[in-house]
């Protein structure tokens, strides 16, 4: 083989080379910690995947994971490369992979509250010391963490306190039957109560700052010029992205009424961060409940 013809080889072999890790750059597989099994994640976010994909020109494939935990361990793996997860879930993320922050979903109106019956002789949240509060599954943004870190804020705190958590139909029983004296809850669960129980009045006595956004993630290993590829991506395809996410017929329309906010920061978690040390665990290091 003459010099030009090795030559020419090498470089047809080095151009080969970098059009195979072009392609293999191209492809990002996405993970939703709360929504398990292939089934129910393309019922929800295949129309968002096949958007995502059309508009970044990355083909974005959807990555089931059984648990949060899963999750994590696949980030770390790089089998996974982006992961949307909600603000309990990130501060966990955050301590254990180094993940980047790509893009907030917002959730208007997005609280927890303490709730009460009226006529239960429960005013305030002072009433609460030394009864049973309700609580929905542990290590819920909104239904756990919230509702105990608002009760902690107004200086009741866990130990004042008989801590249940038990589903939100059964607590309202309870509550009627007086074995229960408040529970906690996200703005969303009122309208529903109210409706399957409308021989009672529900009375807040308590609700939560707003809590952080939902956030997508990039693992540590997905370059910068990435993560960027896609903040543009959402910023200039927005409402396509937001439509898309809402054809999610069931878990996915907590969205409803939502936005993309590209400027989320670490430091907008630190209330969540908070509210883990309020139960005792300060380190953020585990998913609670898990």
């Amino acid at each position: 083989m003459t010099m030009i013809r090795r030559l020419t080889a090498a470089a047809f072999g080095l151009g080969a080379l970098a059009a195979a890790t072009s392609v293999q750059a191209q492809e990002l597989r996405l993970a939703v910690t709360d929504i398990v099994g292939l089934e129910n994640l393309q019922r929800e976010y295949a129309p968002f995947q096949k958007i995502l994909s059309e508009k970044s020109g990355m083909k974005v494939q959807l990555f089931p994971v059984p648990s949060r935990t899963a999750a994590v361990e696949a980030l770390n793996a790089k089998k996974v490369d982006l992961v949307l997860t909600g603000p309990a879930e990130y501060v966990v993320f955050k301590k254990r992979t180094d993940a980047k922050l790509v893009v907030g979903f917002s959730r208007p109106e997005y609280y927890g509250s303490v709730v009460t019956i009226v006529g239960s002789g429960i005013d305030g949240v002072d009433d609460l010391k030394g009864k049973k509060v309700a609580l929905g599954d542990v290590g819920s943004t909104s239904r756990h963490l919230s509702p105990i870190q608002v009760l902690s804020d107004l200086g009741v705190t866990p130990k004042d306190m008989q801590v249940m958590h038990i589903n939100r139909n059964v607590a309202v029983e309870a509550m009627k039957r007086g074995d229960v004296a408040a529970i906690g809850i996200n703005r969303t669960d009122l309208p529903g109560l109210a409706k399957r129980f409308p021989d009672v009045v529900f009375k807040v006595i308590a609700r939560g700052r707003d809590l952080p956004n939902d956030v997508l993630l990039a693992g540590p290993h997905v370059s910068d010029d990435t993560v960027a590829k896609m903040k543009k991506v959402f910023s200039e395809n927005s409402q396509a992205l937001i439509d898309a996410v809402l054809l999610g017929p069931d878990e996915n329309q907590k969205f409803r009424g939502m936005a993309f906010i590209p400027t989320i920061a670490d430091k907008d978690y630190n209330y969540v961060r908070k509210m883990y040390a309020t139960i005792g665990q300060p380190q953020y290091a585990d998913f609670v409940g898990n």
